[in-house]
């Protein structure tokens, strides 16, 4: 089997840690201190999460979506296949160099995202920028970490908490849906979304497409107001 070739690493900004950047043929994994964060052959869930938000506000005219997490691009490119030509997409992505693989090595995966006129990239917490938001967005789609129970940052908790789900609410527009990844079931973030205001649907789908692999959670949350 051809070994693993290690490209590049990069600081994780505030609460430390390290991203790595891994290619072995074809195939290329992001590693946080050493655990996979994700892996090209696997991204039928990232896909999904932003085909089955997207599809909820496609048809509205100038429909503004943000995506927390770039990792490898597949998330942001399902968004914009999604989108009509007047949409926007505003991905926050904490790593600097996780935007410069995306725009180098990993360009191709997600058949260049980056390169779409609809797209911007915001280099920082995806957090910040939506505690700086109000009423701004049809969809948010957080991808960050493992889910509400992540491993990599302990400031990413703070997106998942009550408080947190509050600051992505106030970022809506009405009737607009927040969409979240997870690698598992989770009862509890399930009660808060629902405690926070949101209509609250949670979907099992597969990592993969196709064919056997994890299955991942998905939460389509939609504001009530």
């Amino acid at each position: 089997m051809i070994p693993w070739e290690l490209l590049d690493r990069a600081p994780v900004p505030g609460d430390g840690g390290e991203l790595t950047l891994h290619r072995r043929g074809e195939e290329f994994s992001i590693r946080a201190d050493g655990e996979e964060l994700m892996n090209s052959r696997v991204h039928g869930s990232e896909e999904m999460l932003a085909e089955l938000a997207c599809d909820r506000i496609a048809e509205r005219r100038g429909a503004a979506v943000l995506v927390g997490g770039l990792g490898l691009g597949y998330t942001a490119a399902a968004a914009l296949g999604r989108l009509a030509p007047d949409a926007r997409v505003v991905v926050a992505e904490l790593v600097p160099a996780v935007v410069a693989w995306n725009r180098g090595p990993l360009a191709h995966l997600a058949d260049y995202p980056l390169g779409d006129p609809r797209l911007t990239v915001h280099e920082g917490d995806v957090g910040r920028l939506l505690r700086a938001s109000r009423g701004e967005y049809d969809a948010i789609l957080l991808d960050v970490d493992n889910g509400p129970e992540g491993f990599t940052r302990p400031g990413n908790d703070r997106l998942y908490s009550q408080a947190g789900l509050a600051t992505a609410r106030a970022a809506l527009r009405r009737g607009g849906v927040l969409a979240v990844w997870s690698a598992a079931p989770n009862r509890a973030f399930s009660q808060r979304l629902t405690r926070g205001g949101f209509r609250v649907e949670e979907v099992t789908v597969g990592a993969r497409r196709h064919g056997r692999g994890p299955r991942h959670t998905l939460w389509l949350a939609e504001t009530t107001r």
